[in-house]
């Protein structure tokens, strides 16, 4: 007891009056031991063992079985702890909450968790292998079943349903196959299952929406198919269905009906055929997300339903039907959904004008119309949409688009050099934004362009010669940038004289500006300084040759003796070296005074 008792004057140790110890937690703390020597019968008295991200490593001992008091154990975030939960673990008949999260035991769930019929919550992280035992039906107090992301075999036990105060399924992400038992409709008092990122398969009971607390649905991922049951929203209280990546064919029209909570229902990647006014009611209107993209709903929502409905859903922000077999136009109340942040409406058959509006959503984002027939003029009322992102208008019929104008956003890098291949457009108006880099230099491509204003950026660079090329511009306003060097000329820049349009660029020179101090390029220039270089190079070696060559010559007939003729050879070979020094010298002190 003396030993005992001078461990109750530790930090993270608890002990009663008596001096038994009740509690030892340590969180986060650099322990960086093993469990073999923890003299697990000394602690009789133990409720709550926590060592979380302590650092064990080794195996979790059988003898951990001793703690027979024990109601809390936490040995997560250990991931060095190895091996497999010991069949002991059977013992710790009063335990109420397991949980060994983020370890790497390589462990089947042991047949002996039957026996823990006092558990509340089991949470279990730690890479599990084999099937799920049916003695798990044994913890009829279990009110949180967590076994996600480990690796699940076989079915789900039919036992599973006599655990009636079951609040919460989650056995996402693992293996799991064959049928729902039937014996989940059940478990009245379920909120949330969580069944996604298996290979369940089969239908969807009709009575399992029967529970009134049924809060959360995720069974995306599987191969479910069939039609959709009409009760899941029975209870009335469901917020999030998740069903996407199944093979579901249908939804029965009466399937939303009761959903009057329901803030997320994702239907992505199924083969259902629909049309798509049956799956909405006056009552969804807490709706946020809805997915009903790759599948093949048909209708159209330029209809009265669209109206009352789909356009009163006031919450919405999320709303993805691309990839359906959807026609038609497009009601003008898409653009009064002011929550609204994305909206995918590509790869159908949509036709039509897009309505003009005068209002657009402050929150929209991305707005996707690829591949429909929208016809006419390009939607200039997106203009209004001031914070989107991403505008997908491609594989559509638009046609007669005078121009566009960006101005006054937050739009921020380079201009895209994609904007030089709409050869039509007659005004371009990117100002007033934080647009950054060079002009792109096929700007010139914009023939009929006649209308300009690039003002206001942060462009930088020189202008590129190819705006000689905009034959008809006749406004242009290149202001309040960063840009330099010599203004390009010609055509009908020239009748461009006002000097405003070029104003607070430091770094610009020439018409209709001051002259530039050097008429000269930088390129021109480093181009004249190479032909000089070169020119300098070839009269200095000519003159060395011309005066090396000609006293050769002569030097062999004026000495003729042969100790006179060694020593104006030698005279010869000094001079040579002078020479090319002096070469040298030249050309180096060319090379700095060309450097600056």
């Amino acid at each position: 007891m003396a030993n005992s008792t001078s461990l109750c004057n530790w930090w993270h140790v608890t002990c009663d009056l008596a001096g038994h110890i009740r509690q030892l937690m340590l969180i986060e703390t650099s322990l960086n031991g093993t469990l073999d020597d923890f003299d697990f019968p000394a602690f009789p008295h133990m409720e709550k063992l926590i060592l979380y991200d302590v650092g064990l490593y080794g195996t979790i001992p059988a003898g951990i079985g001793n703690l027979t008091s024990l109601v809390v154990l936490d040995l997560s975030r250990n991931p060095y702890l190895r091996g497999a939960i010991p069949r002991s673990i059977g013992q710790l008949m009063h335990l109420g909450l397991l949980r060994l999260r983020y370890l790497k035991l390589d462990s089947t769930l042991p047949e002996e968790i039957g026996n823990l019929t006092s558990l509340d919550e089991l949470d279990l992280l730690v890479t599990l292998t084999g099937s799920i035992p049916p003695t798990i039906g044994l913890l009829v107090k279990l009110r949180k079943l967590i076994l996600r992301n480990n690796k699940l075999t076989g079915r789900i036990p039919l036992e599973i349903g006599n655990m009636t105060e079951l609040q919460s399924i989650e056995l996402d992400g693992n293996h799991l196959e064959g049928q729902l038992p039937g014996t989940i409709t059940h478990l009245r008092k379920l909120r949330y299952l969580y069944l996604s990122e298996n290979q369940l398969g089969g239908h969807i009971f009709p009575e399992l929406g029967n529970s009134s607390l049924l809060d959360e649905v995720e069974i995306a991922k599987n191969n479910f198919f069939g039609v959709f049951p009409p009760s899941i929203c029975a209870g009335g209280a469901l917020k999030f269905l998740i069903a996407g990546y199944n093979g579901f064919t249908g939804i029965h029209h009466q399937t939303f009906k009761n959903c009057t909570s329901l803030h997320n229902v994702d239907f992505t990647a199924n083969n259902i055929v629909a049309e798509l006014r049956d799956c909405f009611h006056e009552h969804l209107g807490q709706l946020q997300a809805m997915d009903f993209s790759e599948n093949q709903f048909y209708g159209t929502v330029l209809t009265d339903w669209g109206e009352v409905f789909l356009c009163n859903y006031t919450l919405l922000d999320f709303l993805d039907l691309s990839n359906n077999s959807l026609h038609g136009g497009l009601s003008q109340c898409f653009w009064d959904m002011a929550s609204l942040m994305f909206m995918d409406l590509s790869s159908n058959s949509f036709s039509g004008l897009v309505p003009f509006s005068r209002t657009c959503s402050d929150d929209l984002n991305y707005l996707h119309l690829a591949n429909n027939h929208f016809i006419g003029a390009f939607p200039l009322g997106l203009k209004k949409c001031k914070n989107l992102i991403t505008l997908d208008l491609g594989g559509n019929n638009f046609s007669g688009m005078a121009g566009i104008d960006l101005s006054g956003n937050f739009l921020s890098q380079e201009i895209p050099h994609g904007l030089t291949t709409l050869l039509g457009i007659r005004y371009l108006n990117l100002s007033g934004n934080h647009l950054s880099g060079r002009i792109p230099k096929d700007i010139g491509n914009l023939v009929l362009l006649e209308s300009l204003d690039l003002s206001r950026n942060q462009l930088s660079g020189e202008i590129p010669p190819s705006f000689a090329d905009l034959k008809t511009i006749s406004v242009l306003n290149l202001s309040s940038n960063s840009l330099s060097g010599r203004i390009p000329t010609g055509n009908q820049l020239q009748t461009l004289v006002d000097p405003s349009i070029y104003s607070n660029n430091p770094g610009l020179c020439g018409f209709p500006l001051e002259d530039c101090v050097n008429s000269s390029t930088p390129t021109q220039i480093e181009e004249r300084q190479a032909e000089d270089r070169e020119t300098l190079w070839l009269c200095c070696f000519v003159a060395a040759g011309f005066s090396f060559g000609f006293w050769l010559y002569w030097g062999m007939f004026m000495f003729r003796s042969e100790t006179w003729r060694f020593a104006f050879y030698q005279y010869v070979d000094n001079m040579q070296a002078m020479v090319t020094k002096k070469i040298y010298s030249c050309m180096s002190h060319f090379q700095v005074n060309g450097a600056e």
